[in-house]
């Protein structure tokens, strides 16, 4: 697959695949303001101005005994939703247990995506989220123990939805498209990190945190009955596909296996060095992406001295940069291999080599220019901006090396990225707890050296072509 492709005229915004990106957008956005709602809901939920009650309890009633007043003010009720005695490490176990349930269905769902409708467990996984997104207002007040174990499950169904949408794409994206139609989609995490920052805060302080599970649950409710309506598992069965549509996909993806598999080549996998590449380039990305995500807000605010209300609008600034790079280097990539000015391979290291070096160079520059605050600001938006290069770099490579295998390995590889998410995040908290100044440098420094390696480590082993194990032809055991 590293030679170079057949040209073939790109896909416009009225195609069936465009509007199968869309609604995957709408899905990942869904799913990631689903996440990161408690983040933003717990500031009220454990406002510790408010009296308090017995752990786990509302200074109040219920909340149905207020909706149940019609006469009652907005303002009122607001003042009345519940608070509790939540210490910092039963919120870190809270925040910490929605990995944890994602990492438990990472690779059994990607395996069985594969094997079965890849369609029903995406949308059986984006359904669960959000029933159980609506649900967590009224397991709060049944007890902490509660919204841990549904956040955790919540984390298997956002598990189940992000991997197994490599199935899809391996059966509806010409290899022309890949990096255009997966940056649209893959967009919808960061652009939704940018709306729940930018606007749970105002949700919770004007209707009361309660609404900030309301809206986004109901959002993903919606996204569902899109999902179940609108996609379908491959081009061919879908009734509302043009037949030309139907048939450039078709040909376009002709010299790859489309059969399912049942057993899966694991020896093989352990012994390929391009696979490890990918896995590497995983683990560097996100390493310093966690670190941005999960402590950007702490670092506004101790660093620049900024209020609470503007560090949450200059913390969202960064995921619209991201979502914008996305979709910008997904078009760049295609363009380049739609018009044969680089091979494959070469558009794969290009731009996994501009989303990890680009990002270490600004988070190596950001202690020397703490003192200036566009500066700073600057920066902190181009980091993630300039890592989400890496979406048309190694994160849709295991689609090139291994079609048939594709969402079992994205299960594989956002494992690896999780992990790196809860090395980093743990580090970052041990070096800035010792000093602020010299831990803050440390960190950055530290994150620009895993880049450097998970790169030097792509660029040397990388590929692009289908691996043996991964054809259709190889018949491999456990």
């Amino acid at each position: 697959m590293d030679e170079k492709p057949t040209t073939r005229k790109g896909p416009d915004f009225c195609s069936l695949r465009c509007g199968l990106a869309l609604i995957m957008h709408f899905s990942n956005f869904t799913m990631i303001t689903q996440r990161v709602s408690l983040s933003i809901a717990i500031i009220a939920m454990v406002n510790s101005t408010q009296q308090h009650g017995p752990s786990n309890a509302s200074t109040e009633g219920p909340l149905s005994d207020t909706l149940s007043n019609p006469n009652r003010s907005l303002k009122e009720f607001n003042a009345k939703t519940s608070v509790y005695q939540w210490s910092s490490e039963t919120q870190g176990i809270i925040f910490s247990s929605i990995n944890y349930g994602i990492i438990l269905t990472l690779i059994p769902s990607g395996y069985l995506a594969g094997i079965f409708r890849a369609k029903q467990i995406l949308g059986a996984g984006l359904l669960i989220s959000s029933l159980l997104t609506l649900f967590t207002p009224l397991a709060a007040d049944f007890g902490v123990i509660l919204v841990i174990v549904i956040r955790t499950v919540q984390g298997m169904a956002q598990g189940m939805a992000w991997t197994g949408q490599f199935t899809i794409w391996a059966k509806w994206a010409p290899p022309l498209e890949r990096s255009k139609l997966t940056s649209i989609a893959g967009s919808g995490a960061a652009f939704g990190s940018f709306i729940i920052l930018c606007v749970g805060g105002l949700i919770s302080q004007a209707l009361g945190w309660p609404f900030v599970f309301y809206i986004f649950g109901g959002i993903g409710c919606v996204c569902c009955l899109l999902w179940f309506t609108v996609i379908y598992d491959d081009p061919i069965h879908h009734p509302c596909i043009s037949v030309r549509e139907r048939e450039h996909i078709v040909s376009s993806l002709a010299q790859q296996s489309s059969s399912p598999r049942r057993s899966v080549p694991i020896k093989a996998m352990v012994r390929c060095l391009p696979l490890w590449a990918i896995f590497t380039g995983f683990f560097s990305h996100f390493w310093l992406c966690t670190i941005i995500i999960t402590y950007l807000p702490t670092y506004i605010s101790t660093v620049l001295h900024v209020n609470l209300r503007d560090s949450g609008v200059l913390s969202s600034l960064p995921f619209i940069a991201a979502s914008s790079c996305t979709i910008l280097g997904g078009q760049l990539a295609d363009f380049l291999l739609s018009r044969n000015l680089l091979r494959l391979i070469v558009v794969r290291k290009l731009f996994s080599s501009l989303g990890l070096l680009l990002p270490s160079l600004c988070a190596v520059a950001l202690p020397f220019v703490a003192s200036s605050y566009i500066a700073t600001i600057i920066l902190l938006i181009l980091i993630p901006g300039t890592s989400n290069l890496c979406d048309s770099g190694f994160i849709i490579n295991t689609l090139d090396i291994a079609p048939r295998y594709a969402s079992f390995l994205m299960g594989i590889s956002r494992g690896f990225g999780l992990i790196a998410g809860i090395v980093s995040s743990t580090a970052t908290g041990f070096l800035i707890s010792q000093d602020s100044e010299s831990g803050w440098r440390n960190v950055f420094f530290l994150s620009a050296a895993v880049n450097m390696f998970g790169l030097v480590f792509y660029l040397m082993f990388g590929q692009a072509e289908i691996q043996d194990w991964a054809k259709e032809s190889t018949i491999t055991h456990l």
